[in-house]
């Protein structure tokens, strides 16, 4: 079922941040649409904070438990009959005495066995797993092995910049340099706490990024392009980014209203264009300035 909420603030983000604070919920999960800009006014007059209505979804709500026969009502035992009276000159059948209760024999309890004892005793052989007909058993995944750098090459060049900026960093990860297609090249950055190289969204690994193609194309006649991940982030974060898209244009397809995206730097704003590209009723633009640049999803007949 779907519910809506109104917030104000003094710009889109605070009150958009508002809603998500009162509902306790998170931007993937929610639709926003902007009912009033905010104006600052001259000298304080008629200034006017920014509304936007929040659509999310909640789940139906459950039928009414059928009332059970014990729960509807404590009824009131049937009283019970009457004893019948003795007939006069007639006398009343003697009661039958009463046998005495069986009692259960409990079954011996085995004989204590000590620690010793349970020891010597030997184990039965465990039968080997056999794996289920049609299934194979799942290979253990060998370590990666990544081959040296050229001596003189761009990858040694990437490499070796690399490794002083993570030592400055604080950082004991390896950089292994790939070259791909079209002077493309690929580093994996492999070793322990990654996720402080990766940072909040991939800036820190953005940074890095940057820096590494800023240094080697600084004195080349060819510039080549450098990608640098970690533990898979960027493939992951495409598909996120994917499913992402697609959850929030059909939300758009249902209420025919456009949503606003959470700020994104180029190169997710890319993936989400293309994601929606081919989808019908739905098109797709950026507004605002960097960083604070977004995606606008925007349903179209």
């Amino acid at each position: 079922m779907e519910k809506k909420f109104i917030a104000t603030g003094k710009d889109f983000d605070s009150a958009v941040q508002a809603a998500l604070k009162e509902l306790d919920l998170d931007l993937e999960s929610v639709s926003v649409q902007i009912l009033e800009r905010a104006k600052s006014g001259v000298f304080g007059f008629g200034a006017r904070p920014c509304k936007v209505e929040v659509t999310y979804e909640v789940p139906d709500p459950a039928p009414a438990a059928a009332l059970s026969a014990a729960s509807r009502s404590k009824a009131k035992k049937a009283p019970e009959a009457p004893k019948p009276k003795e007939a006069p000159g007639k006398e009343m059948p003697a009661e039958k005495p009463k046998q005495a209760p069986v009692q259960e024999r409990r079954p011996e309890r085995a004989p204590h066995v000590r620690n010793e004892e349970r020891k010597a005793a030997p184990r039965q052989e465990e039968k080997p797993r056999i794996p289920a007909e049609g299934k194979e058993p799942e290979a253990v995944k060998a370590p990666k092995v990544y081959a040296p750098a050229p001596t003189g090459s761009v990858e040694e060049q990437i490499e070796t910049f690399l490794k002083g900026l993570l030592e400055h960093m604080g950082s004991k990860a390896v950089p292994h340099a790939q070259k791909g297609e079209e002077e493309t090249y690929r580093v994996e950055l492999v070793g322990e706490d990654l996720g402080m190289l990766i940072g909040r969204r991939g800036e820190t690994l953005d940074a890095i990024q940057h820096l590494s193609n800023y240094a080697v194309n600084r004195n080349r006649d060819t510039r080549v392009r450098i990608s640098v991940d970690a533990e898979d982030y960027r493939v992951k974060r495409e598909e996120s980014l994917r499913r992402y898209a697609r959850k929030k244009a059909q939300q758009v397809l249902k209420a025919h209203r456009r949503t606003t995206l959470e700020p994104m730097n180029a190169y997710e704003r890319h993936v989400i264009h293309a994601s929606l590209q081919e989808m019908e009723n739905i098109t797709t633009h950026s507004t605002g300035t960097e960083p604070n640049r977004r995606v606008v999803i925007e349903y179209v007949r």
